[in-house]
């Protein structure tokens, strides 16, 4: 309760002219309880552990008990529809039983400190993908790779937590850990998940990671959010290229079939992408923001504070033509510490040879051509499938035309990979 102004009457208090009021009585609380007592101490400290948490940098944190998830039946059957593709690490026997209860992945945890940390390194302003020989790398990824950051930092906290506040154990995650993340961030009041699977902050939009640490003990728990704010709107549906989002199953959950997503595609998938749906993965190298970038919410989105997100020179709007010349040695040297080593040199080629490909200019043949006596099958596939889509455009000259069947014939002569060899053929058919 706030105290009263100084010299007014509290509310409920009768003055008298000439003689002081009566005495308002003091309410009687009664003894604390042990549970009661346990309340306290565990709000308390909550309360400490927010505060240390934001100043350790994080943008947002909220607590949520531990329990099994409300959406097991339907990552279940997400994973029986073999939606999740080539992932198998979600769908391993054990993986599965700790992403059902996480007090599975560590015996004996109550609660979950759940944190957020903005990485958008221009906020919601920038237009892209207007040039089409220019790439686009997912806003997470222009800079240092995440992982180690919030791993180190949720470390920090946890430790700290041990030493100031009280003995516990536990254990810190940042994505890589079998835990279903955004439904415990949403059960720490950190956002709902949209349609577009994401979790989403109603005054910070959805450019943030996420990380928890939990915890074997009490706390107080933040307030869950319940409301789904997307309401009627579903852009992110409307503009994903390739109809990866499915909209919301019977439960309420978000659904995606990963095997479309262009961040699968370009990330996840090691092997050929689906000749049908590379034309619709347009300039996209690595990872896919455009769900997020057509979110209403995110127009709340703020420019990251950690200049370890901020973009690397050269990844806002890398030239495709360089990169498709990219040898291991440049390629190690270039993504040092970045998330896309994880692709390694191969895949990044491969994502590059089918933006070329998108954009269909003859400036590309060049690249193209060295690309298609690449040591690596899978960036020579994809290459002469990019040079057959540039000798399909109209108003390509025909000394282009001419020269790309010349260079795809050349390789067709020595090539011993069928796979490659069948990329050939279909490209010299178009």
């Amino acid at each position: 309760m706030r105290n009263p102004p100084v010299g007014g009457a509290q509310q409920g208090e009768t003055r008298v002219l000439g003689r002081m009021p009566s005495p308002v009585p003091l309410p009687v609380f009664p003894a604390p309880t042990g549970d009661t007592r346990a309340r306290r101490q565990a709000a308390a400290l909550s309360a400490r552990i927010r505060l240390h948490a934001r100043e350790m940098g994080f943008d947002a944190v909220g607590i949520a008990p531990v329990h099994p998830s409300e959406h097991g039946d339907a990552y279940d059957r997400w994973l029986a529809l073999g939606m999740h593709g080539e992932m198998g690490y979600l769908s391993r026997e054990d993986a599965v039983e700790k992403r059902h209860d996480p007090a599975v992945l560590v015996p004996g945890a109550k609660s979950a400190v759940v944190v957020a940390l903005h990485y958008d390194p221009r906020g919601a302003s920038g237009d892209e993908g207007v040039d089409a020989s220019r790439g686009i790398v997912a806003r997470y990824a222009r800079n240092d790779d995440y992982h180690e950051l919030m791993k180190e930092r949720l470390i920090a906290l946890q430790e700290w937590i041990a030493a100031e506040l009280l003995p516990v154990s536990g254990r810190a995650y940042v994505d890589t850990g079998a835990v279903l993340e955004r439904e415990v961030a949403q059960r720490a009041g950190l956002g709902w998940q949209g349609r577009n699977t994401m979790l989403i902050h109603p005054r910070r939009g959805s450019y943030f990671f996420i990380g928890e640490v939990l915890l074997d003990v009490e706390l107080e728990y933040d307030d869950a959010a319940v409301r789904d704010h997307c309401g009627t709107c579903q852009r992110c549906l409307d503009a994903c290229p390739t109809g990866a989002l499915l909209g919301r199953d019977a439960s309420g959950a978000p659904v995606m079939d990963a095997r479309r997503c262009i961040s699968y595609l370009t990330i996840e998938l090691r092997g050929p992408i689906p000749r049908d749906l590379r034309p619709l993965i347009g300039n996209r190298v690595y990872g896919c923001d455009i769900c997020q970038e057509v979110c209403p919410w995110n127009r709340f989105s703020r420019p990251t504070h950690e200049a370890a997100f901020l973009a690397r020179e050269g990844l806002d709007g890398p030239s495709l033509v360089e990169w498709m010349t990219m040898t291991q040695e440049e390629f190690s040297r270039r993504f040092k510490n970045s998330p896309i080593k994880r692709t390694k040199r191969r895949g990044l080629l491969r994502n590059v040879a089918v933006a070329l490909g998108n954009w269909g200019s003859a400036e590309a043949v060049p690249a193209l051509a060295i690309a298609l006596n690449d040591e690596e099958p899978l960036v020579r596939g994809h290459a002469a499938w990019a040079l057959g889509s540039v000798a399909s455009r109209a108003g390509v000259a025909p000394s282009v035309v001419s020269s790309i069947g010349g260079a795809l014939t050349e390789r067709l002569v020595v090539e011993e990979d069928d796979w490659v060899r069948d990329e050939i053929a279909c490209a010299l058919a178009v």
